[in-house]
């Protein structure tokens, strides 16, 4: 490693990774392209959510983000200077095909063309996720995911994406962390389309699985060469804050609600009972019909892994009441007493080989990649635009050798993509929280690897024996 860029930290070496394992950086559409009606493109939910007052940190936008639609063949070599061998990206749907039904918008579509060729020119493999968050407004007009429609349209759209890119890109995932899109857009409202309402939370989860399965079977039936086809899911562990009835039940539920609701129906065509049990003595249920869950667990060949930390619950409120004022068990969450990062979320590795090593377990066969983690730190540039991150680097270190750790102990992690490529929209958080390895200047649009990423680029190297 140059000395200039090594860590002013004591990093142990990753070690027990093969040489063949894929190592990769990713993005979202909506979080970096920019150019947001240009060439065609229609609003998304979150081009609309963040102009709803208080929605969005400092009602910040992507109307802009990194304009790396503009600044695509510069962000590329950018990536290969990292030594990475694969690009996650996701498409923008509303580029593609505007309104989220009709023919395909070829300005859009084109796009996605030039960077796949972009990518491969660099030696770089594409890694396409066909849905990140940003639903056409036009469907979320006509009801959204708690609809049953748009998961045919979804399908529709992703038949779009795989026919134009089928010819060169090898793995194709469908959707992003549903549990984000059904719960925090539906049920709780902190991100778009910001609707709060628990049965239209429990329609979007079943609609967005169901897209999941249309249009993975309508990928490979008209796959003419040889592809992967996966989904990924965000999922960290649900620990009893202590050794309780109470607080064991709560960390089932939460498990229930956060993990298994996602994976029993995508691998074994069926929901958890526990949890159709307790949704029925609420008066609420999944919007199944027959068909449906065969559609689900309709086979794919890779899980993505989005991990940040694990979780702690509790059966109690703080003035310890077991149940809710509408009469519902409590259900806790309590963060553990770790270190944090700038979002407030604790630093738990150790539950990261946890996850891993249960997914093995429970959900045996299912090669697994982590397809995000990383950390947002406050981080402070000097007068180059450079970042020296310990406290990233230190993550980035931990969370890798955590993945090292359930691969010993017989779990399936083929790759590792670290979250983010750069700084960029961060949701809610507005432009406020940098997850970046490396760092954006908003106003210049330069672009500056920090210490994080040179350290990540020498793993990559040391892994390969480079």
């Amino acid at each position: 490693m140059n000395p200039t860029t090594a860590p002013s930290i004591v990093i142990p070496p990753v070690t027990g990774l093969p040489t063949d394992f894929r190592w990769g950086v990713a993005t979202s559409a909506y979080q970096i392209e920019g150019a947001a009606f240009e060439d065609g493109r229609t609003a998304s939910i979150w081009d609309t959510f963040c102009r709803k007052p208080g929605a969005v940190h400092n009602a910040e936008h992507g109307d802009v983000a990194c304009d790396h639609y503009h600044r695509m063949p510069a962000d590329v070599a950018l990536i290969k200077s990292l030594g990475v061998d694969s690009y996650r990206f996701s498409v923008s749907w509303p580029r593609v095909q505007p309104g989220g039904r009709g023919p395909v918008n070829p300005a859009g579509l084109a796009f996605y063309d030039r960077l796949v060729d972009e990518l491969l020119a660099a030696g770089i493999d594409p890694w396409v996720t066909l849905y990140h968050w940003d639903l056409p407004q036009e469907l979320e007009d006509a009801g959204g995911w708690p609809v049953r429609d748009t998961a045919y349209r979804f399908a529709d759209y992703a038949s779009l994406v795989f026919d134009k890119l089928q010819d060169r890109v090898g793995t194709f995932t469908t959707l992003n962390e549903p549990w984000c899109s059904a719960w925090l857009g539906y049920n709780v409202g902190v991100h778009a389309p910001g609707r709060s309402n628990f049965d239209d939370s429990l329609f979007a989860v079943h609609h967005l699985l169901l897209g999941h399965g249309l249009a993975t079977q309508r990928m490979r039936a008209s796959s003419t060469g040889d592809h992967t086809f996966g989904i990924t899911l965000n999922m960290g562990t649900a620990d009893p804050a202590a050794d309780t009835l109470e607080d064991r039940e709560a960390a089932r539920r939460a498990d229930g609600m956060g993990l298994r609701i996602y994976l029993d129906p995508l691998r074994y065509g069926r929901y958890p009972s526990d949890i159709v049990d307790e949704l029925a003595a609420r008066g609420s249920a999944f919007p199944v019909r027959d068909g449906d869950l065969e559609i689900i667990s309709t086979p794919f060949e890779v899980l993505g892994v989005n991990f940040y930390f694990g979780q702690d619950f509790a059966g109690t409120d703080l003035d310890g009441n077991t149940h809710d004022a509408l009469g519902e068990p409590v259900v806790r969450a309590v963060l553990p007493d770790t270190p944090r990062t700038a979002m407030d979320w604790p630093i738990t590795p150790e539950r990261f080989t946890k996850l891993l090593v249960r997914l093995h377990q429970d959900y045996p066969g299912l090669p697994m990649v982590v397809t995000e983690n990383g950390a947002a730190f406050d981080d402070a540039p000097d007068s180059s635009g450079y970042v020296a991150d310990d406290d990233r680097t230190a993550y980035l270190a931990s969370h890798i050798g955590a993945v090292a750790d359930a691969r010993a102990q017989g779990a399936d992690v083929r790759g590792y993509f670290a979250w983010s490529l750069m700084d960029n929209f961060e949701w809610a958080e507005g432009y406020a929280k940098r997850f970046g390895i490396v760092h954006v200047d908003y106003s210049s649009q330069v672009r500056t690897p920090k210490q994080s990423a040179l350290w990540f680029r020498d793993t990559i190297g040391l892994v390969r024996g480079q």
